[in-house]
């Protein structure tokens, strides 16, 4: 199809483009929050973007994920970490697979990397899909712990931490306070 979004690293001339499809994603949401556009860009701007991807449609951004540093400890040692969020497709692409695509090329790229976890607060019918666990999630300290807080390990053969703490990049507790 020549249409099919191409996953690629996003760049600094798709910011405009990312705002545009995070925004549109989340007005088309129950909630209607605006805040996800904010976060990247504060994000982004504090240098704490570990993965940044895209789905490009014959130049057109149809969609984004953004996985940022985390900071932390699992058993007592330093915890090398990314959160998910936010994962964004146009609302008129959406239900194609574009978001499942990002995920899935944004949790390689982080195993590239030697990240060892990654965190999300999200659905809990949608995240475990990919490997989320509520279960792991619930093992580590954060100001985001409940039931929508879930982790996973990225080397899918490593033993679970049996606790720690997992804190998201200082972007997410100034949210409300910088807008």
């Amino acid at each position: 199809m020549p249409d099919t979004p191409v996953i690629r690293s996003a760049r600094a001339e798709d910011a405009g483009a990312i705002d545009g499809v995070i925004r549109a994603a989340f007005a088309a949401t129950a909630h209607g929050y605006q805040g996800e556009a904010d976060l990247v860009r504060m994000i982004e701007a504090d240098g704490d973007a570990l993965v940044s991807l895209v789905a490009d449609a014959g130049g057109a951004i149809a969609g984004h994920v953004l996985f940022s540093r985390m900071y932390g400890e699992a058993d007592g040692a330093a915890l090398s970490a990314a959160g998910l969020a936010p994962v964004a497709v146009s609302p008129d692409r959406q239900g194609r697979g574009i978001g499942d695509a990002l995920i899935r090329a944004g949790l390689d790229a982080l195993r590239d990397r030697g990240v060892a976890m990654s965190f999300v607060l999200g659905h809990a019918a949608y995240y475990p899909r990919f490997g989320y666990s509520p279960e792991l999630g619930a093992r580590f300290a954060s100001p985001f712990a409940g039931p929508h807080f879930m982790a996973m390990m990225l080397d899918s053969g490593a033993a679970w931490p049996q606790g720690g703490r997992a804190d998201y990049a200082p972007a997410f507790g100034r949210l409300g306070q910088d807008l």
